[in-house]
């Protein structure tokens, strides 16, 4: 096992129940969404793409930003991908077409796909994926894992079918704690923990990443909950821990959001490194507890 730290910048059919609206407090309805629902996902609905992304997985990375999202993060640095108005529509082939067309820089590295959530888009991303491996590229995927559904037969079958595509998968929890998890996103934690499972029963390689957040999760019993809790899983890699900044507040105020963490300060490089190291330490009492 190795650890790194990295310092940077969710069917509908399944879409949860109730979700927070782009304010972060009223809710609207599934009938709200019927845009996206009418959307056909072999396009994908696309924010923008990054072609020289270093901080998206190993080596250098073609980076697509899809647009969708449930979550409602405070500290998030992409609202306006929230919601699919104004996305453009791209194929699969559109898409690696134009990774074509920079794939000499791309050694030890490959595309990964992230938002808004990806798996909102479940359909494209499939197809995406497995378009990607027959030109032997790499995939990841970097989610949040509010959209898994085990309970759901035909979901869980896609899910499983993504998983054969997909190389590497770097999971966002958000916060360990189920309340202060959804006072901070809006959002519960429990599918994001059973999509952990989900991965590990899989044998997929995961990396986590957290972001620490003065006063939030920059919280020495958090940090050790955390670790403690994901200690347990054998198919984690990797460990991000990325400092809280407000990059985004500009994005806000363009879109006429509140940012609720206007007062809070950033975290600096020195807390990331000691609380990885606090996480890192609970994941070894948690492995030394389960005896190995």
């Amino acid at each position: 096992m190795y650890f790194s730290l990295y310092f940077s910048s969710i069917f509908l059919n399944n879409f949860p129940e109730m979700c927070y609206n782009k304010f972060g407090s009223g809710r609207f309805e599934k009938s709200d969404l019927i845009k996206v629902k009418k959307v056909d996902f072999l396009e994908g609905l696309i924010h923008s793409i990054e072609t020289f992304g270093t901080v998206d997985g190993p080596g250098t990375r073609y980076v697509v930003f899809v647009k969708g999202c449930p979550m409602r993060c405070q500290y998030c640095h992409n609202p306006d991908t929230w919601e699919t108005v104004g996305a453009t529509r791209m194929t699969p082939e559109q898409i690696l077409d134009d990774y074509e067309r920079y794939k000499e820089f791309y050694h030890g590295g490959g595309i990964t796909v992230t938002g808004g959530e990806p798996l909102v888009q479940i359909d494209f991303l499939i197809e995406l994926f497995e378009l990607a491996k027959t030109r032997d590229i790499h995939t990841c995927l970097d989610t949040s894992g509010i959209m898994f559904r085990r309970n759901n037969p035909e979901l869980l079958a896609k899910y499983d079918r993504l998983m054969k595509s997909t190389d590497l998968i770097m999971l966002d929890i958000k916060h360990i704690d189920p309340e202060e998890h959804k006072k901070l996103t809006a959002q519960p934690i429990d599918n994001i923990l059973d999509f952990l499972s989900y991965l590990d029963e899989k044998e997929k390689t995961i990396w986590i990443r957290h972001v620490l957040v003065p006063g939030i999760t920059l919280i020495p019993e958090y940090l050790e909950r955390l670790g403690y809790y994901i200690g347990q899983f054998k198919h984690i890699k990797a460990l991000d821990v990325l400092p809280y900044h407000s990059m985004g507040k500009t994005k806000y105020e363009q879109l006429g959001i509140d940012y609720v963490l206007k007062d809070v300060p950033e975290a600096t490089k020195e807390q990331a490194i000691e609380a990885r190291g606090i996480i890192i330490e609970a994941m070894k009492k948690r492995r030394h507890d389960m005896g190995e």
